[in-house]
């Protein structure tokens, strides 16, 4: 599974101008299951970034994470994520889970993050979305279960 991090103070997701979910504090995780990713991806990528020391401490250094802060996770499906610019112009996401695969470990992610104890909301698997947030920092984090 891949996944892209940002360190929020707010942020929502809207489908057709509805909003779907929303959060203040935390992060926002765009995520997207890999062709061939293993069953227990979706909880090793979640308890990576549930202690990911991406916030700030007392002192104002990023040693904190989502567990010791008590943010909340906004979690959206992107399979752009699994982008193969090398050839040409034009993306290719071969890479990327079959949307079946794709949507139930998205769906395991998604229960892996919220079996943490982290607040989370969601955005909808497949659907057209518009995603707004304010980057806190900003700090932007880039996970990749194969590294």
């Amino acid at each position: 599974m891949r996944a892209l991090i940002q360190r929020v103070s707010r942020a929502d997701v809207r489908i057709d101008g509805v909003l779907e979910g929303e959060i203040g504090e935390g992060a926002l995780i765009l995520v997207c299951a890999m062709a061939g990713d293993q069953a227990e991806m979706p909880q090793k990528l979640a308890a990576k970034i549930a202690k990911l020391r991406i916030f700030r401490d007392e002192a104002g250094r990023m040693n904190r994470s989502l567990l010791d802060t008590g943010g909340s996770a906004l979690i959206v499906s992107q399979f752009t994520l699994a982008a193969d610019t090398r050839r040409g112009n034009r993306p290719g996401f071969s890479s990327a889970a079959a949307p079946d695969e794709g949507k139930a470990q998205y769906l395991q992610f998604v229960s892996a993050i919220a079996d943490l104890g982290i607040p989370a909301a969601t955005g909808v698997f497949g659907a057209d979305m518009s995603v707004s947030l304010v980057n806190d920092g900003p700090v932007t984090i880039w996970l990749d279960t194969d590294d």
